[in-house]
């Protein structure tokens, strides 16, 4: 088996952005003289007028706010515009803009680039899984390129939102449900958007969003309430936002929910408090769509114009499409109600952000035709994406060695997603081509398999479709093959936003295909596309192995081929937990211990246990859970010393051996548990991964390092510290890791 690597593609990828990239043209003052002097000259319809965002046509989320963008910009109304692409169509919008501007200040234009722009890498969810954070950092990159390269300024990701219900149809968006590889992943993806220096042609504005715990809506339903302890919101939620801060991140988007009956565009704590005060956080926060005219809605502002001023005075520096800032901020000042430095902050905050970009230099420097037709879908961007979806791909049960498949097999390749190209690079795929450049399962498979007589292809049934009709081909095929494939999962637009979920079960009648399939005694073999984890407990006792492709992306056919066939082995893992049922959810690893804890099998016959009386309280499968065609073993774990302080480190090894026919790649993982504290504590929490490629019978010691700092929790006095006391470790391939060892942490200084 030939075992591919990211990282030929990564360095590859990498040294041609970096050639690409290049310097602005004439200089001019220092940032803040230049932006203070201009700021001096502006009126306060001006000013006012920077803090306006109206969407041009495409994509809403929303009511596009009943304006003209096109009047308004000539109105000198607008400091940003939504949804406008392409350097033709941007360079246009830019021209109306700049001959209707007294002081020629130049349009910001915003985009949603969430896991690619043309070439889309799977989704951020699956990506993930791969935990490959320069695989992260560089699809971050390559969207950027082609971002930038096609009039786009300004991308509204990373969503670093933690989850733990997998209904919220967002999860698509996110990093899943630890923070830990949340934050990491954040990091990663705002440095691969931004880079070392936002004037450079081939970076964009990357966006942080949804300020904040939008992952935890009640029930799983977007837009809905959410309601937690603080010491909460800032150990589990808050980080992976924190880590975009440190990375450099230049805007802040916040979300449509509540926290404690404040809602966040209008949160005061949130905003100005912990983001721009506590955490020293310097670029500018939007709103999210039409975010301001829905505290209305929410019941904490009596009507847009009180909205607007809870707004800015949260911290709130522009306005997502609702116009409410236009409307009214003005008369809110005459009124006293807001005040001219807050005002000035918002407008100073955009005004800096676009000055970073050099437009006030050249405001079409982002508008170069030739370089759009050269970058977008460039062949080294595709070959990453393959490589990266390679990563993402999760192997979640292999019996018998079924996979990976042999290409003298005759295998019969069904299901409603086989052939598909539309739904392969799943939701919130920008302006990913569906029907062109998109690799279907079939098209995948039919470059690998030359002899065509080996292979079928049907559909048996639609993905929401209750008519039988297709299947009796789809089943006489199966019948004669040596093997079955069925191709499974969701519509692309049944994840995202909006696409909340009760049931997450496979959808319509695909479940009873798998059962007529069963039936045939042929080796059946599940590949998933999703866009969140689904209840498989059914699949996982009737299939013979279920492959993990999530929304693979622009090349995720020739990436499930590949898998399928052994030239790639599937390495990725589990970023969330997979419920055995919706009555489990949430359902996550690092929860804690009741005072009637339930130890699964040891506690079958308690029946007064913290437990179900349908179910084990244990999911499916686990956080970090993921196959191999290979298999691993975890042994000689030990510890530097036994004893940690404030000052000192431990340093954490174990021995890793690659026992299996293939080479591989494996990600270890360390968790933690802190046995007592001022305040319960997790069972364990992930502190360190590593991914390490191990050739078949290789051994390779892998180390990990910890000191006190990793050991920090908001205390019963909510200060972040580490207390003094017993800690157990626990390494291995996933969140159950077995193989442990303990250590004490002493506070005093040695």
């Amino acid at each position: 088996m030939k075992f591919t690597t990211t990282f030929v593609c990564l360095l590859a990828c990498t040294l041609s952005l970096k050639a690409q990239k290049q310097g602005t043209t004439k200089k001019i003052k220092p940032r803040n003289e230049f932006v203070t002097n201009l700021m001096g000259q502006m009126t306060v319809d001006e000013k006012i007028a920077q803090l306006v965002q109206f969407t041009a046509d495409g994509t809403v989320t929303g009511p596009k706010g009943g304006n003209n963008f096109i009047d308004e910009i000539k109105k000198g109304n607008v400091g940003s515009i939504l949804n406008a692409t392409g350097v033709d169509y941007t360079r246009q919008l830019q021209k109306i803009n700049l001959d209707n501007s007294r002081l020629k200040i130049p349009l910001l234009f915003g985009y949603d680039v969430i896991h690619g722009y043309k070439t889309i890498f799977p989704i951020n969810l699956g990506e993930t899984a791969s935990w490959d954070l320069e695989a992260a950092k560089l699809s971050a990159q390559i969207a950027a390129a082609e971002a930038a390269a096609s009039g786009v300024h300004w991308t509204f990701a990373p969503m670093v939102d933690i989850t733990r219900d997998p209904r919220w149809g967002r999860v698509s968006e996110g990093a899943g449900e630890d923070t830990y590889l949340g934050s990491k992943m954040a990091y990663a993806r705002v440095k691969g958007f931004q880079g070392n220096n936002l004037a450079d042609l081939y970076t964009v504005l990357a966006c942080t969003k949804h300020f904040a715990a939008y992952g935890a809506a009640e029930a799983g339903r977007d837009y809905n309430t959410v309601d937690m302890s603080e010491r909460v919101l800032r150990e589990t939620y808050l980080p992976p936002f924190k880590a975009t801060v440190d990375a450099g991140v230049a805007t802040f988007m916040t979300s449509f929910n509540e926290i404690g009956g404040v809602p966040s565009t209008g949160n005061k704590f949130l905003v100005n408090g912990i983001l721009k005060k506590e955490w020293g956080f310097n670029g500018f926060v939007v709103t999210d769509y039409t975010g301001i005219n829905e505290m209305v809605a929410h019941g904490f502002a009596k009507d847009e114009k009180h909205a607007g001023e809870l707004a800015l005075t949260a911290g709130i520096d522009m306005d997502m499409v609702g116009g409410v800032f236009l409307k009214y901020l003005k008369q809110s000042l005459a009124e006293g109600k807001v005040t001219q430095a807050q005002i000035d902050d918002a407008c100073r905050r955009i005004l800096e952000a676009k000055f970073d970009l050099g437009l006030f230099e050249d405001p079409y420097r982002y508008n170069d035709a030739k370089r759009e037709k050269a970058t977008v879908y460039k062949k080294e961007y595709l070959d990453a994406a393959l490589s990266i979806a390679n990563k993402s791909m999760v192997l979640l049960k292999n019996s018998n060695n079924v996979l990976p498949l042999r290409k003298e097999q005759k295998v019969a390749f069904v299901g409603p997603l086989v052939s598909d190209e539309f739904n392969i690079i799943g939701s919130w795929a920008a302006l990913g081509d569906r029907n062109g450049y998109a690799v279907s399962v079939q098209e995948g498979i039919n470059k690998l398999i030359a002899d065509k007589s080996k292979t079928t292809f049907d559909k048996g049934v639609e993905v929401l479709g209750t008519k039988k009709e297709l299947m009796q081909a789809a089943l006489d095929n199966a019948r004669k093959a040596d093997v079955i494939v069925a191709v499974m999962g969701e519509l692309e637009n049944m994840t995202g936003e909006a696409a909340s979920r009760t049931n997450i079960d496979l959808p319509g009648i695909q479940k009873e295909f798998l059962a007529e399939l069963k039936k045939l005694g042929k080796p059946v073999v599940l590949v998933l596309m999703n866009g969140r984890p689904l209840t498989l407990t059914w699949e996982s006792e009737n299939m013979d192995a279920i492959l993990e492709a999530w929304y693979p992306g622009t090349m995720g056919g020739d990436a499930i081929a590949q898998t399928l066939y052994g030239i790639n082995n599937p390495g990725g893992k589990l970023p969330m937990t997979f419920p055995r049922s919706v009555g489990q959810i949430p359902v996550y690893y690092n929860h804690k211990n009741t005072g009637r804890p339930y130890f699964g099998n040891k506690d079958s016959e308690q029946k007064y246990k913290s437990r179900y009386i349908d179910s084990d309280n244990s999911p499916l499968y686990p956080f970090g859970y993921g196959l191999s065609y290979t298999t691993f073993s975890y042994s000689n774990l030990r510890l530097s010393s036994k004893n940690l302080t404030v000052s000192t480190k431990i340093t954490i090894s174990v021995d890793v051996t690659n026992t299996g026919n293939y080479n591989g790649e494996e990600v270890v993982q360390l968790y933690i548990k802190d046995i007592t504290g001022s305040v319960t504590r997790p069972v364990r929490e992930l502190k360190g991964f590593e991914k390490t490629v191990l050739k078949k019978g290789e051994k390779k010691t892998v180390i990990f390092e910890i000191s006190a700092e990793d050991l920090k929790f908001y205390n019963i006095d909510m200060k972040y510290v580490a207390e003094p006391g017993d800690f157990e470790i626990f390494v291995g391939t996933n969140s159950d890791a077995s193989l442990s060892s303990q250590f004490q942490l002493n506070i005093k200084q040695d």
